[in-house]
């Protein structure tokens, strides 16, 4: 009697023992250790990792540009800004670009343009040079605002795709994880969650890549649009000094007839 007693505690643990672990413990082993984003990129599948160096290259394209062109935008409207100052005082167009020289910012250019077309006038000042001046200075204002807008269409291009992009990453990785039900045949958490996970970085990245481009754009254009407001003060207080050359020079004319 006591040795079926003892069977009968016996049976009961070996039976456990040999029983099929739980579904829920075998998904707990299965489940990958790794979720952090670098484990998620390395267990990514080509076509998703390729789209998250696509978006980080993206992004450092977008930075590399902010620091490039604020530093541009900064120095080149400093510049400007002091010499179209200098234009408000008590000077002639020949001394505005004697102090100019050999430089090649905007505004000494157009000062440069706007001497180089008196000069080719013979030294006639009427409305006819004031009217070549004025389509001089526009030019070279045209130019110069092509030259200071150079490289910020890159940042209008990432802001509208880069979204989209990471859209396409999530949809493959959401994919890869159908695939992996389909070729497991089971609906374990351990087989959806990686691509899951993964599609969800490749949104992330998306979005980490498309929001500072446009706020980082908007920037931009608003400083160019300054800088652009500098040209015209400049351009405006040249023609000043041309109309205030040719206005003096009619009244030393006209006091010499006299």
């Amino acid at each position: 009697m006591q040795g079926i007693r003892g069977l009968r505690h016996v049976i009961p643990a070996i039976a456990l023992a040999f029983a099929p672990a739980p579904a829920f413990a075998l998904d707990e082993a299965l489940l990958p250790r790794n979720l952090s984003p670098w484990g998620m990129f390395v267990g990514a599948d080509i076509i998703v990792k390729t789209v998250m160096v696509g978006l980080a290259i993206a992004s450092l394209v977008t930075w590399t540009v902010w620091l490039a062109k604020t530093i541009e935008l900064r120095r080149k409207g400093a510049l400007a800004l002091q010499r179209t100052r200098a234009l408000e005082g008590n000077m002639t167009l020949a001394d505005a670009a004697a102090r100019t020289g050999d430089a090649h910012d905007a505004v000494a250019q157009l000062i440069q343009s706007c001497a180089r077309e008196a000069e080719l006038s013979g030294g006639v000042l009427d409305d006819g040079l004031q009217e070549r001046v004025a389509l001089r200075l526009e030019r070279v204002e045209a130019a110069m605002s092509r030259q200071i807008a150079r490289g910020t269409g890159v940042l209008a291009t990432i802001g509208a795709t880069a979204p989209f992009v990471g859209l396409f990453g999530t949809v493959w990785g959401i994919m890869s994880s159908f695939i992996g039900i389909s070729e497991s045949h089971t609906t374990s958490l351990a087989v959806v969650a990686p691509g899951i996970a993964e599609a969800l970085l490749a949104t992330a990245l998306g979005l980490v890549a498309a929001i500072p481009a446009v706020v980082i754009y908007n920037h931009l254009v608003r400083g160019i649009a300054n800088y652009r407001a500098l040209l015209g003060d400049a351009s405006a207080q040249l023609m000043l000094l041309v109309s205030r050359q040719r206005d003096h020079r009619g009244f030393r004319l006209a006091r010499a007839a006299e």
